[in-house]
């Protein structure tokens, strides 16, 4: 799931001092103010249009998967186990069809970006860096997003049988389940989140802090966060994160949830009619 602009900028390890904000509020506001009201949605068109078929798979994948590991690890019960190993599987795919969305997207973000279209920032990108550039942040985007899912997906459910153990569509206890799952595994996911987000703007001025060339990979992401900011830096944008993960999962969960039970429904009338 894609983040905001105020996460990106604030995940920035050594902001232009135009660009340094204490907490979101203060980020969305001196963005709009400064940049213009639509700023803050700049690059989320190019996120939109592959988010659709992306999370089509993802929730496929995840509902065939989750069945078959169940039935052979907890036959005709619910095994966390299997929800998290599906999750992760689903992830694999999501991620392919996502991640060169989300590096011209946080290019986009970024202070003083000089991409006004989604079209010019593809092209400087493959022209000046290669087409590896798109997935430069895959190996960490995945590093990320499998425990992310695992924690999701294991804690969503672990919540659903506590808040709704008949397992029935119940509205309330899909949003409260998806954004209390969606905070836990953004809070735990975060040093990870910052090193992406460093993979994909290959941010200048942390560049220029005695070191050299393009940061590639996990490993080296995670050298260069600590040589800047710190232990500190790897929880640069936690609160953004965690504001942004409650309402997304639990909107996610919610329309999820719905149109596997009007589906489900649709099948059994069908089969009744028959």
């Amino acid at each position: 799931m894609g983040d905001p602009e105020a996460q990106t900028r604030m995940q920035s390890l050594q902001p232009d001092p135009a660009a340094r904000y204490r907490n979101v509020l203060e980020a969305l506001w001196r963005i709009i103010r400064t940049e213009g009201l639509w700023r803050p949605m700049r690059g989320l068109n190019v996120t939109a249009t592959g988010a659709g078929p992306a999370h089509a798979l993802y929730f496929a994948c995840y509902e065939k998967l989750k069945k078959t590991l169940s039935d052979v690890i907890h036959p005709g019960g619910n095994s966390h186990i299997a929800n998290g190993a599906a999750g992760c599987v689903a992830t694999l795919l999501h991620d392919a069809a996502m991640n060169p969305a989300e590096v011209v997207k946080q290019r986009m973000q970024m202070y003083n970006s000089p991409y006004h279209r989604v079209t010019d920032c593809v092209r400087a990108v493959w022209q000046n860096e290669g087409a590896g550039a798109f997935y430069r942040s895959y190996t960490t985007q995945l590093t990320m997003n499998v425990p992310f899912q695992a924690i999701h997906f294991m804690t969503y459910e672990f919540l659903q049988e506590h808040f709704n153990p008949q397992r029935r569509y119940n509205p309330s206890s899909h949003v409260l389940s998806g954004a209390c799952a969606g905070a836990v595994a953004a809070a735990a996911t975060t040093p990870l989140d910052v090193c992406k987000t460093l993979l994909n703007t290959q941010e200048s001025l942390a560049l220029n802090s005695n070191i050299t060339g393009h940061i590639t990979g996990m490993a080296s992401a995670f050298r260069t966060v600590y040589q800047v900011g710190g232990v500190t830096a790897y929880f640069r944008g936690v609160q953004a994160r965690v504001i942004y993960q409650i309402p997304s999962t639990a909107i996610a969960w919610s329309v999820y949830e719905f149109f596997k039970y009007l589906i489900t429904k649709r099948q059994e009338e069908w089969r009744e009619g028959k």
